[in-house]
Parts: C-alpha cells; sequence; structure tokens
C-alpha cells in the first residue's frame, strides 16, 4: 500500500520544477514576489512544494523557510489575522533570533489582536482587548491610544467586563479618520519589513498549500493578507492551488461570473494575476512517466530500503541525460539481485502495459494512480486470502482500467456475465470484431450495433491490450469487486474540490434552469475526462442519498439536454440503483422525453412498464 501523504521523495521527476522554483525566488532582483504553483487535484503540488521547502532550507544563504497548510485558518473566524499571527509566531519562537527580534514580533502579533478586533464587530473579545492595551499593543493604532490614555484604568477594565463592553468600544472607533486603514496597512508593512531585517535574514520564503480545500471567503481571505501586509522586501510566497477553484471563490467573492476568456469581462482574471504574479502550471504527466511512476511506485513497495533507495538513485542519475524515455525493468535489472528482479516482475504485471489507458483514464494524476494500485493491491490480497485459484492479477489490472474510467460499461459487462456462468457472449463479439478489423472499420461497427456506448478511443484501446477476457470465467473478478456493483467509487472516497465545487453551485434550491445550464456549460463540460466522470459517479452518489430531491434527477435531466458524454449512461446507472417509489412523480413526466434516446429509451420502458410507483405512472400517461 502506498500513502498519500505529500512526500520529498521524487518518484515523478518533479524536482526539476521545485528547482525552477528555486531559481526564481534566489533571484533578489525578482523579489517580492508570489508565485502559485496551480495544478489540478492530486497532480503533485504538495510533494513539489514539500522539495522545495527542504531543498531551500538546505540552503546557507539566510534564507528562512516557513512552510503552512492553508487548511490550518480554515476554522479561524478572521483568517488573514491567523495567517498573520502564525507566521510572525515563527519569529518569536525560533531559536536562531535573537531576544530583541522576538520582544519585536511579540509586539507585532498585539497589533494583529487589533486588526482582528476592528474587522469583527467586537463580540466575545473584550477582556484580551484590554490586555493588548495595558501591555502597549496598541502601539500600531495611534488614535485609539490616544482616546484610551484619557480614561482611566480602572473604568477600562470596569467598561471592557461589563455588558456594554461592545458599545464601550465602538464608540472609541466611531470617528476613526477615513484613511486610518491604509494607514493600518503602511504600518503594519513597515513594521513587518523592519522585523525581517533586524532577523539579519536574506529573503523570508513563506510556502502556503492546500489553499484550494479552504471555503472561498478563507482562500481570499489569505490571499489578500498577503498581498495587503506580507509582500514586502525580500519576501517570496508560493501557493499552492487549483487554479479552477482558486477563480471559483474570486467569482463567489465578489459575485461575479467567471466567463470564457475574449467575452471582455476581466474581473476574475484581472483580480487573481493582482493576487499571483507569476502562474506556474503542472503539466500532465505523459504515457512514459506513467509507467515510470507505476514502476517506482512497485519498487518502493517489494524491495528492501536499501535496495529501494539504490534504485531511486539510478534513476535520478538516468533523468539527468533522458528526460522522456521509460525507467523501467530494463533499466532496474543491473542494480538489484535476481530474487528480488524476478519478483519485481512478477509484481508489475501487465501494468506497464495498461500505463497509456492509465494515463488517458486517470489523467496522468499521481493521486489517482496511487489509489488505482491501492485497490489493485487490496483486491489482489483479497484473491489470495480466499484462495482463489487460478487468479491472474493482469485480468484484474485491465477490468479495473474499466471500472475507474467507465462505470457504466463496468457494470454493463457484470451484468452480461452474471447470465452467461462468467462467460459472455458480448465481450466475445467486441474482442473478435476489434482484433480482425481496422481501428476506423471497428469504431464504425460499433457505432452502428447495440454496443455504440463502447465506441469511445479509449475504450477501443482497453478491448485491444492484452489479456483478452473472452475465454476468462469472470465471476472471480466481479466477486472481489462487488463493493463498487452496488455503490460508486466516489461515494467511498476522497473527492476532488473541483468536483464538490461544481456540484455545488448546481445543486441549489430556486436556481433557474438557464443557469442551470449556463453553469453545465461553463464548468462541467470543460473538466477533463477523469475529472467528469468523477463528477457523474459523485452526482449518482448525491442522488442516492436524497431520492426524494427532485433536483438530483433534474440535474442529470440538463446534462443530458446539454450534451454531457456520458450522462446518459450514468443517469440509467442511478435509476437502475434508487427506489422507484421515492422518485417524485413530476421527474415521471421529465423522462417522456427520453423515450427516443437510444441509451434510455427502451430501458425506461421496460423499467417503468410494470412497476405501481407514481413516477411510473406519470411516465406512463
Amino acid at each position: 500500500m502506498w500513502s498519500d501523504n505529500e512526500t520529498t521523495e521524487d518518484l515523478l521527476g518533479f524536482k526539476v520544477h521545485a528547482d525552477l522554483i528555486a531559481e526564481v525566488i534566489n533571484d533578489s532582483d525578482l523579489l517580492p514576489i508570489t508565485m502559485g504553483v496551480f495544478g489540478d487535484w492530486g497532480s503533485g503540488k504538495s510533494s513539489i512544494l514539500k522539495i522545495l521547502s527542504e531543498q531551500l532550507k538546505e540552503e546557507e544563504d539566510g534564507t528562512f523557510v516557513l512552510y503552512f497548510n492553508g487548511w490550518l485558518f480554515e476554522g479561524y473566524d478572521d483568517a488573514k489575522a491567523a495567517l498573520l499571527e502564525s507566521i510572525i509566531k515563527e519569529f518569536e519562537e525560533n531559536k536562531r533570533f535573537t531576544p530583541e527580534v522576538k520582544q519585536k514580533a511579540k509586539k507585532l502579533i498585539k497589533s494583529v489582536n487589533w486588526m482582528r478586533i476592528l474587522g469583527l464587530g467586537f463580540k466575545n473579545i473584550a477582556l484580551p482587548v484590554a490586555s493588548a492595551y495595558l501591555t502597549e499593543g496598541v502601539s500600531i493604532l495611534p488614535f485609539l491610544a490616544g482616546k484610551l490614555s484619557k480614561i482611566d484604568s480602572s473604568d477600562i477594565i470596569d467598561k471592557l467586563k461589563g455588558d456594554e463592553a461592545e458599545g464601550f468600544l465602538k464608540s472609541l472607533v466611531k470617528d476613526l479618520p477615513e484613511e486610518d486603514p491604509s494607514m493600518l496597512v503602511r504600518e503594519f508593512r513597515e513594521n513587518f519589513k523592519e522585523l525581517i531585517k533586524e532577523s539579519k535574514i536574506s529573503k523570508l520564503v513563506i510556502i502556503i498549500d492546500d489553499l484550494d480545500r479552504c471555503q472561498p471567503d478563507r482562500i481570499i481571505e489569505n490571499l489578500e493578507a498577503i498581498k495587503l501586509f506580507l509582500n514586502v522586501e525580500n519576501t517570496a510566497f508560493i501557493i499552492g492551488a487549483d487554479p479552477r477553484i482558486v477563480r471559483d471563490a474570486i467569482s463567489h467573492r465578489f459575485k461575479v461570473r467567471d466567463v470564457e476568456p475574449g467575452t471582455g469581462n476581466r474581473i476574475v482574471s484581472d483580480y487573481l494575476e493582482k493576487l499571483i504574479q507569476v502562474p506556474y502550471n503542472l503539466p500532465k504527466l505523459s504515457d512514459s512517466e506513467v509507467e515510470t511512476y507505476i514502476s517506482l511506485l512497485i519498487c518502493k513497495r517489494e524491495l528492501t530500503t536499501e535496495t529501494f533507495h539504490t534504485v531511486l538513485e539510478t534513476f535520478y542519475a538516468y533523468r539527468e541525460n533522458d528526460r522522456y524515455s521509460v525507467f523501467g525493468l530494463a533499466n532496474i535489472k543491473g542494480v538489484i539481485g535476481t530474487v528480488e528482479f524476478e519478483k519485481l516482475s512478477k509484481s508489475l504485471g501487465s501494468l506497464p502495459a495498461l500505463s497509456s489507458i492509465i494515463t488517458q483514464s486517470l489523467y496522468g494524476n499521481p493521486r489517482q494512480i496511487k489509489r488505482f494500485l491501492n485497490t489493485f493491491i487490496l483486491r489482489n490480497r483479497l484473491a489470495k486470502v480466499a484462495n482463489i485459484s487460478g487468479f491472474d492479477e493482469s485480468i484484474l489490472a485491465k477490468l479495473m482500467i474499466l471500472e475507474y474510467t467507465e462505470l457504466p460499461l463496468f457494470v454493463k459487462l457484470y451484468e452480461w456475465q452474471s447470465t452467461k456462468d462468467g462467460r459472455p457472449n458480448q465481450i466475445l463479439e467486441l474482442e473478435t470484431e476489434c482484433s480482425k478489423s481496422s481501428e476506423a472499420d471497428f469504431k464504425e461497427y460499433l457505432g452502428k450495433s447495440d454496443y455504440s456506448n463502447w465506441n469511445k478511443d479509449k475504450v477501443v484501446k482497453w478491448l485491444k491490450v492484452e489479456p483478452a477476457l473472452s475465454e476468462i470465467d469472470l465471476r472471480d473478478y466481479f466477486w472481489i469487486s462487488r463493493d463498487n456493483i452496488s455503490s460508486t467509487i466516489a461515494g467511498a472516497s476522497l473527492i476532488p474540490p473541483i468536483i464538490k465545487s461544481t456540484y455545488n453551485k448546481l445543486n441549489q434550491e430556486g436556481l433557474p434552469v438557464k443557469a442551470t445550464k449556463a453553469i453545465i456549460k461553463k464548468d462541467v463540460m470543460l473538466l477533463n475526462e477523469s475529472e467528469l466522470n468523477q463528477f457523474l459517479e459523485f452526482s449518482v452518489a448525491m442522488a442516492q442519498r436524497n431520492q426524494e430531491s427532485p433536483l438530483s434527477y433534474k440535474l442529470f435531466q440538463f446534462m443530458i439536454e446539454e450534451g454531457v458524454r456520458g450522462s446518459d449512461e450514468s443517469y440509467k446507472y442511478l435509476l437502475n440503483l434508487v427506489d422507484l417509489a421515492k422518485i417524485p412523480p413530476a421527474i415521471g413526466v421529465d423522462l417522456r422525453s427520453f423515450k427516443e434516446n437510444p441509451v434510455l429509451g427502451d430501458f425506461l420502458s421496460e423499467l417503468l412498464s410494470t412497476s405501481k410507483s407514481k413516477v411510473a405512472k406519470a411516465f406512463n400517461k
């Protein structure tokens, strides 16, 4: 099994990205700078940031590196203040700094407390205010300090303890000059700049990861805190996030729609460019990189720690001279023993041969690949525990590719084999036609046959990859996959933030049909293949939980009408799972429009013809 945690162990050759980012922030002429390390959920952002952090910490040039997880500030009432306080506390508590620096940091933290007070309406924080004042915490606000200095100290304590504390504090700031907030920002920046200068560090590098897991308001608060208060000389901020989530947060904050490039409305783009100066987009893994990654993951699992480190060093040396080719068994053979090599060869099985389909199907996403392999290992172990004889790992791997990427087709194959003692005639027909025809002829055949849903490039590739399934009893393989026959993968696993965000946009009571379809066009149809499959699976899972909600069914209706690929098959899959008695009758009326749909037409007629449910009666009227 493989952990999903970020790591400094570079199995992807991602050090080159960390090296590039380090080169940028080591150029003092470019500071201050805010860089965005942008990539999809699970694309390897966190690992790159960890590698970068360790790399910078090893440099002996006075660099001070701080690493934060954006999620840490999710539960705070004021994420701006929480981020500022966390950063300054590092100066106060780090042993490398002098007592003078620590004292300055302590005073700056008190200033942060004042900012939190001014931004929150003062509720439930009266005593901390009194404490800050009596220990000179108001130095950053001379205006308020002057106000408080005219009041007897004992009276201040009494007023701040009483029920009128909020009114008392508001009375102090009611005539605060309008320009004071900007003065507050300027003064804080000057004090922060002075703190860095007195710390004798050459530059401050702050790395913030997982920002895209936060709520929209928290994302913007963190980015604004960096831009407004911390972006001073000799600082570099590296932000790891999915840019789509950040754009969505900006849209949410300013209540504007994020539009297509070239439409003239650039509010979201302009604001993002203001917050993040240099975007660095991580590329999708290539076929050769996926095959290499799979090989190294299995090496890590099968080999001793010492031997694996030898393999890893060999990989790093190989990548210095060749960035494009596969680093696989042939390269590993010379650096490990014969017994270990045989064990490794057996473990890899047909996975390298499937790497091109894995790349296309899982969109070259390291997290998805790792999760796929973890499930593969668990099921393989289950087969051994259950003493299944003649079990072939390569068949399991091939079936799992279909399961992860085309769940409705996987379920269809399950249905076929369940009535034919594990050997369905349909897969024999498909594989026979595929083997004797050119790809173009085979796709033409699929388009005109009952197998039109199989007419996809990646499915055709899947059919061509060995081993063939037509002579195999598939019952045991589906038996160990039965957890996913009755539920979706999405229901039992982590969901990328972009999937949840897109679904939440659509899952709103009272959202006009026009707005719903606009979101489908703008967000759903632009998801990559892997994300779209996950979105459809997640939508099915959510509909299963809320079977009486019309919204769940309407969403599929609108997606089908807008031509979202795979939405009709997913709707069919959902209707097979839910209790017809729980479906609102009005949905039966909507389903009539699909009587001529090639995927849903005959299925609906058969499903609802004999049912006594209200939805069936509405459909059959």
